[in-house]
């Protein structure tokens, strides 16, 4: 194992570690790990959006306050949150008359909203598998997508936008996505509608994934920062959580309406 690949591998497992037991405890410790990490997305948004440092701060500060209001001892997840997201993207909208800098608040607020809606499920347990199944599935995708693409090869994905990516690996995170729903359903409960629906946030996570890569290449860049050795920044981490996330608290609250 090379040096740069144990660095990579270590931190990648630190990381996920931390994610599984602030998920596991939930509550306080699982929202203030998410808005530890929006606020740097939204610092290294605002790099990838060639923002002022000045204008980059504000919009950290800014992002700050919807996020807070999610704290379980706050207004959770209620009208006000809406009310200081909007408030925060006119805000920096005005302020900096950086349209693409505005779009990071909701680009963060809306996956960390999802989250903490899914891990708020009651039953705890439930709560928590539902939180889990929203990541995990991500991290499968990456797992299956590499895996795949390594062995496989093939025809490129978006050759223009992320050259290593193909179809091969796009299939194989989504044949991961899938067996890692269907493994969560037949021994945590999982409903088997949102098992099936793994394959389909599979692919908004590789969307997600792609859509940052857009940004870096426009930006000019490698990675969207550098606190994360071999890792690259907290965006390059979750850039599938952020469209996957959404979509799994949609899928669940059409689950529920129609039990």
């Amino acid at each position: 194992m090379t040096g740069e690949l144990r660095t990579r591998t270590i931190v990648g497992v630190a990381l996920i570690a931390l994610a599984l037991g602030c998920l596991l405890a939930g509550g306080l410790l699982f929202w203030m790990l998410l808005v530890v990490a929006g606020v740097l997305m939204q610092g290294e948004w605002g790099d990838l959006t060639g923002a002022h440092p000045e204008q980059r701060k504000a919009a950290m500060f800014a992002v700050s306050i919807p996020l807070a209001l999610l704290c379980p001892l706050a207004a959770g997840i209620d009208w006000p949150v809406l009310v200081a997201g909007a408030a925060a993207f006119f805000f920096v909208l005005f302020t900096s008359r950086n349209p693409a800098l505005a779009l990071g608040i909701p680009y963060i607020c809306i996956p960390i909203t999802a989250l903490l809606f899914l891990r708020g499920q009651a039953p705890y347990t439930y709560g928590l598998l539902l939180a889990f199944w929203a990541l995990s599935l991500v991290w499968a995708t990456d797992i299956g997508a590499y895996f795949a693409g390594r062995s496989i090869g093939g025809p490129k994905l978006a050759p223009r936008v992320s050259p290593s990516k193909t179809w091969s690996g796009l299939a194989g995170g989504v044949l991961a996505a899938l067996v890692l729903g269907f493994l969560l359903h037949r021994f945590a409960g999982l409903p088997i509608q949102l098992a099936a629906a793994s394959g389909l946030l599979a692919v908004a996570a590789q969307l997600g994934d792609l859509f940052e890569s857009w940004m870096k290449r426009r930006a000019g860049v490698k990675d969207s920062g550098t606190l994360l050795p071999g890792h690259g920044g907290v965006m390059d981490r979750l850039d599938g959580v952020v469209a996957a996330a959404p979509l799994a608290a949609l899928l669940y609250i059409v689950l529920a309406l129609g039990a």
